[in-house]
């Protein structure tokens, strides 16, 4: 649960400057770096990837770990408290020692994680935080990946994704501290009859006897009680609910206290929204209201900082969604830090909340110029990445699953979905998904390699998310030829299965600056008219219920000959700049807005 100040709990911000300094030689571990400072003259500031900070080409390159330290000072009105170290993102393995110990040891570069330090640490003293990050994708890790051994000795780390491999300390580092009875976790579940509103909780506690009690307000956003319970799970029923709806967010607050002896022991607020979401044949549903996504996949990716989170720079981002008249966006392709999920949360724009179960399909390594292989074997995407997939996909659900933003899992983008083995690999994780959260629809995302007549696993879904490239990829320059061959597809789609169809990317490489008066791919003008073919298509299709372009904007890969810095379908340069597209989207998406 994400930490928070209040009367029972207190959090302090670690981020700034650490110093850093790079394991080229694989050390680090060995000679127990932790146990004393840090012998190097580099500081880094955190959060951010490391990779495009430094000016020497073997940090940007550097697969393994890397390591960071700082002094931390303990309030000194701690003491009785549990002290805590979290971290919310280590890129892609975290170590975490205080002092000369070992606190944590954390797989997956993408959600938190944390560390009860209280008996190593004490109030009103410092101790020395160290954290080793490693960034090595292996075929067990989600994603996966392998790493290479060039002759002269280098290692160099391969992956079939196609965004870079940016790691670090990505998101804040905290210390904080909670009672030793405590909530540890409190879920909600919102609906609505009518007028009626209605959001049932349950709480978690940590420590807790027979002595304590449970107690739940719920406020409205004028800070006016609405409703009230006893006990560690019920109901509170709401007159008069105000909806939580796209674009127009309306947030009540949900107060958990524990008392003993008439004392208050423990608080937690979360702020909750009230609405439902079902699919029910081709309608994706949204307060019993059809609704059409439009926006983009996106990536949290910027210069200098890669995937480090800016509070200024997603501000920003918000607000080109907004002025573009986006009303949606899928995390592409893992979860993004609690802080847009948050903002998407007070701002009312939907969200598709992705796992980082990217790169599934061996068969990629052909189109890439390698060896074609099998995807479901032994040392593929096999028992030991299933493990890894049920790992994440858990931890996801359980950061995000009160975020009324949140209205569809995307437990993968881009698996063999047409290879003996894929219902085997992903139904049981279809099955742990809505185990976790019965209340949201569960979605994969399918590669353009299979069709209708391929696919065999999206039946075992909710909706049909798709990735189709139609007119670059595939029929490259010749819009007419492409838009036959999207609507044979999305039709033959809407026909074997009754779900919503949501197109999670569609989108061409577009260099700006660069202008043609014919259809020439990498131009600004073929961009524009590229989107408008498929909205064109969209709008004859009645079961497209989405438009998610590919992608709001230009963001970093790893080198390659089909990459000029990086993959160039952002509508918005890397920068944020427009290009003709982003006009051409505004145009349609606000259509009858001011």
């Amino acid at each position: 649960m994400k930490p928070q100040n209040n009367a029972t709990r207190e959090l302090v911000n670690l981020d700034g400057l650490f110093a850093f300094k790079v394991d080229f030689d694989r050390a680090g571990l060995g000679e127990k770096w932790y146990e004393k400072p840090l012998e190097t003259k580099l500081e880094i500031g955190v959060p951010a990837s490391y990779n495009d900070l430094f000016s020497d080409q073997a940090i940007r390159d550097h697969v393994g770990y890397v390591w960071y330290q700082r002094e931390v000072h303990v309030p000194r009105g701690w003491d009785g408290s549990r002290i805590f170290v979290r971290l919310d993102a280590a890129t892609h393995e975290g170590l975490v020692y205080v002092n000369d110990k070992q606190v944590a040891h954390h797989i997956g570069g993408y959600l938190p994680f944390e560390a009860d330090v209280t008996d190593h640490v004490r109030a009103g003293e410092s101790f020395r935080l160290t954290i080793a990050v490693n960034n090595e994708l292996t075929q067990a890790t989600i994603p996966p990946g392998s790493i290479e051994v060039t002759a002269d000795g280098r290692r160099q780390q391969k992956y079939l994704h196609d965004f870079y491999n940016y790691a670090g300390l990505h998101r804040s580092v905290w210390l904080f501290r909670v009672p030793a009875v405590r909530v540890e976790d409190v879920t909600v579940v919102t609906g609505f009859e009518a007028s009626t509103g209605s959001v049932d909780y349950a709480v978690e506690l940590t420590g807790a006897t027979s002595d304590h009690s449970v107690s739940a307000t719920l406020m409205d956003a004028a800070g006016t009680q609405v409703a009230t319970a006893e006990g560690a799970a019920g109901t509170l029923s709401i007159a008069d609910v105000v909806l939580w709806q796209p674009g127009a967010a309306y947030l009540y607050t949900l107060t958990v206290e524990v008392h003993a002896d008439g004392q208050l022991v423990d608080s937690y607020s979360l702020p909750v929204g009230v609405r439902t979401v079902e699919v029910r044949g081709h309608q994706f549903l949204i307060n019993n209201e059809p609704f059409h996504f439009t926006g983009f996949g996106m990536h949290e990716d910027h210069i200098t900082i890669g995937k480090g989170h800016n509070n200024a720079a997603m501000v920003n981002d918000f607000e080109l969604l907004d002025w573009i008249g986006a009303n949606s966006f899928r995390t592409s392709h893992y979860p993004y830090a609690e802080e847009v999920m948050d903002f998407a949360d007070r701002h009312g724009i939907v969200v598709i909340d992705e796992t980082p179960a990217v790169g599934l399909h061996l068969g990629f390594a052909a189109v890439l110029g390698g060896l074609p292989r099998k995807t479901y074997e032994e040392g593929g995407i096999d028992d030991a990445v299933s493990a890894s997939h049920r790992q994440v996909i858990t931890d996801l659900v359980k950061r995000d699953k009160n975020h009324p933003c949140v209205v569809l899992w995307s437990i993968a983008n881009e698996p063999n979905g047409a290879e003996e083995g894929a219902r085997e690999y992903f139904g049981p994780l279809v099955d742990l998904t809505r185990e976790l959260d019965p209340t949201r629809p569960v979605g994969y995302v399918n590669v353009m390699f299979d069709t209708p007549d391929k696919c065999i696993i999206a039946d075992l879904f909710d909706v049909i998310m798709l990735n189709r490239y139609y007119g670059w990829y595939l029929s490259t320059g010749d819009l007419k030829t492409a838009e036959q061959q999207l609507e044979g597809e999305l039709n033959a789609w809407a026909k074997l299965h009754n779900k919503p169809i949501i197109m999670t990317e569609y989108g061409a490489d577009t260099q700006p600056g660069l202008h043609s008066i014919y259809d020439q791919p990498w131009s600004e003008e073929y961009q524009a008219k590229f989107l408008d073919m498929y909205h064109a298509v969209f709008d004859r299709v009645e079961a497209v219920v989405g438009e998610q372009v590919w992608n709001f904007a230009d963001f970093q890969t790893s080198n390659g000959i089909m990459r000029v810095d990086g993959n160039k379908k952002g509508v918005f340069t890397r920068d944020r700049r427009p290009k003709a597209a982003a006009f051409a989207l505004r145009r349609r998406w606000r259509a009858g807005q001011n």
